[in-house]
């Protein structure tokens, strides 16, 4: 029996990944525990009785927190790194030097943008991996030979703060552990090259997929097996920037009734607060039986509506983009920021979706873009062969039997478990 500490950020996206690899690591007899800076996040999606060692650190929510919404490209990186990621390795450090003291970890799992991980176990001499739960860091990492400037000023960032919670004899770049990364993908998404900047070190696995707590009220029944179904979907961190988007996807679904119906992801309620649903329920959601065209919900428990829908339009978020294509459903992709440009690309390299414009996007292009890719059969044809290579990588299983090897001082097996 070995044991694994999961180092996460406070991000949904990053935690999910990592729930069906733990809860295979302890099906199989080891001891798992977590450090995070949102202890009730983890349990929330790993379960009530998940150990879980507090840390402090920002998150990219309240006052402190909150990104403008306005920023894109370098200063949207620039205040990422500056005002989240760094500031959160350097809180998160000692809660990870204290959870490895008391936990004893055999083998540390880093998130790929918690960098007190890595950092932290490398000073104390405990082997690590990276759990890289989006794969445009490798595009990104392959990307800064072609950017000295922007190169230069991380390495100085990495450099300093290293020194300051980490091993300052190091080399290590705490974003890929040099004896494990975990990708959650494959190559055949994120195209051919990617990741050459980590070496052989980086395990392909494909998504990990796995139970989460779902919503028992959602109304099965509304959905009308006649007509395609579509999913929209910002995902978790996007609720700020999205009533502009939401309301022009759901007219064009609108204009489709005849032969598209649409769930529409709605947590922070922007399509009601326009004014455009003036009967909604206590819940805040609009009644079901007042519209058999749009179903607009706070939350929907979305793996399982994965099974049950025809296309999704979304953010380009890793974990909504991996899942949809665990599924064969093919995407429209409406990049917003950080790292979803790349995936968004990465989606119409491999043939399986769409991009359109999040800023500036009507719903005339929306409902030709959501046409194309329910009725063109290359989009769906892509999506599916993606979805086989998904499942031959092995997932959870596959990133578990990593693990273990690495515990055991082996050199992880490069052929899917």
């Amino acid at each position: 029996m070995s044991g694994f500490l999961f180092v996460v950020p406070p991000l949904v996206g990053h935690i999910n990944p990592t729930v069906g690899v733990a809860a295979e690591l302890a099906a199989r007899g080891h001891r798992v525990a977590w450090a995070s800076a949102d202890p009730g996040l983890v349990r929330r999606l790993a379960g009530d009785e998940a150990v879980v060692f507090p840390c402090a650190g920002p998150v990219l929510t309240g006052e402190d927190g909150v990104r403008p919404a306005e920023l894109r490209g370098p200063e949207a990186l620039k205040f990422l790194w500056e005002r989240f990621l760094v500031p959160l390795a350097d809180a998160m450090a000692p809660g990870v030097r204290a959870a490895i003291g008391e936990f004893g970890p055999d083998v540390v799992v880093a998130d790929q943008q918690a960098f007190a991980g890595g950092l932290v176990a490398e000073r104390l001499r405990v082997p690590w991996a990276t759990s890289s739960t989006t794969s445009a860091e490798f595009t990104f990492a392959d990307a800064l030979a072609g950017m000295p400037k922007v190169a230069d000023w991380l390495d100085t960032l990495l450099h300093d703060l290293r020194g300051r919670i980490g091993d300052p004899s190091g080399t290590a770049d705490p974003r890929f552990s040099p004896h494990l990364v975990l990708a959650f993908s494959t190559p055949e998404l994120v195209g051919p090259g990617a990741g050459a900047g980590a070496g052989d070190r980086i395990r392909w696995v494909g998504p990990s997929m796995a139970t989460r707590p779902t919503s028992a009220d959602f109304p099965w029944t509304w959905l009308d097996p006649a007509r395609a179904t579509v999913l929209v979907t910002l995902g978790t961190a996007n609720t700020d920037v999205g009533a502009r988007f939401l309301a022009e996807c759901r007219d064009a679904l609108r204009r489709r009734a005849d032969r598209v119906q649409a769930v529409i992801v709605d947590p922070a309620n922007v399509l009601g607060a326009n004014g455009d649903l003036d009967d909604l329920n206590d819940m805040g959601e609009k009644d079901d039986k007042d519209d058999k065209d749009v179903l607009i919900r706070s939350s929907v428990p979305q793996l399982p509506l994965l099974e049950r829908v025809d296309a999704v339009v979304c953010h380009a978020g890793h974990n909504t983009v991996c899942e949809a294509l665990w599924h064969g459903v093919p995407l429209v992709v409406a990049p917003i920021r950080d790292d979803q440009p790349v995936v968004a690309g990465q989606v119409v390299d491999a043939g399986a979706g769409i991009r359109v414009r999040f800023g500036r996007v009507t719903a005339p292009k929306l409902g030709a873009a959501i046409d194309a890719v329910l009725h063109e059969p290359g989009y769906r044809t892509a999506a599916e062969r993606i979805r086989a290579t998904f499942r031959a990588a092995g997932g959870a299983r596959a990133a578990a039997t990593h693990l273990e090897e690495l515990a055991a001082g082996a050199t992880p097996s490069k052929e899917a478990p």
